[in-house]
């Protein structure tokens, strides 16, 4: 069954005047969140949830979305480099059809390619190490996401 996902436009019109989107990069082992500012003009990387299994997951992330009154969900999907869609992007959609029957929130799917290589050589210039790398690239990628999202939205008509 596939699950209908929200047009940014749509996510726009549905949207109270002032509330946060949490932006979300879905890796294997860890999902990345970023969080938008109430006005959604800004992305800042919130945390990273480590992977166990869904229901746990999902139950760390609707924390996240009660704590911080998130309004809609931008979800990085993993496309391939010929926009097509692999096992990561179906890995993607299944999770979020899944997290669909816990949470009626609108959701939308952003063109993740390369976010992690961007925010990694970004990382890289700022001299930060392997280590700290790790540590931050994976909320960073995620507000990589978010803040393409937010800027789509901020030039809708």
């Amino acid at each position: 069954m596939a699950i209908q996902e929200t047009s940014l436009e749509e996510i726009r019109e549905a949207l109270r005047p002032k509330g946060r989107l949490l932006g979300l990069d879905l890796g294997t082992k860890t999902i990345g969140l970023a969080l938008s500012d109430v006005e959604r003009r800004l992305a800042s990387p919130l945390d990273t949830i480590k992977r166990v299994k869904f229901s746990t997951d999902a139950e760390a992330l609707l924390k996240r979305v009660s704590d911080f009154d998130i309004q809609a969900l931008v979800f990085g999907l993993p496309l391939n480099m010929d926009g097509t869609e692999g096992p990561r992007a179906q890995a993607t959609r299944a999770f979020m059809r899944n997290l669909r029957k816990l949470t009626p929130l609108p959701f939308a799917f952003w063109d993740e390619r390369l976010s992690t290589a961007a925010v990694t050589r970004e990382l890289i210039a700022q001299d930060a190490s392997r280590a700290k790398r790790a540590e931050v690239v994976d909320r960073m990628a995620a507000a990589y996401i978010l803040q393409g999202a937010l800027d789509r939205l901020a030039r809708l008509p």
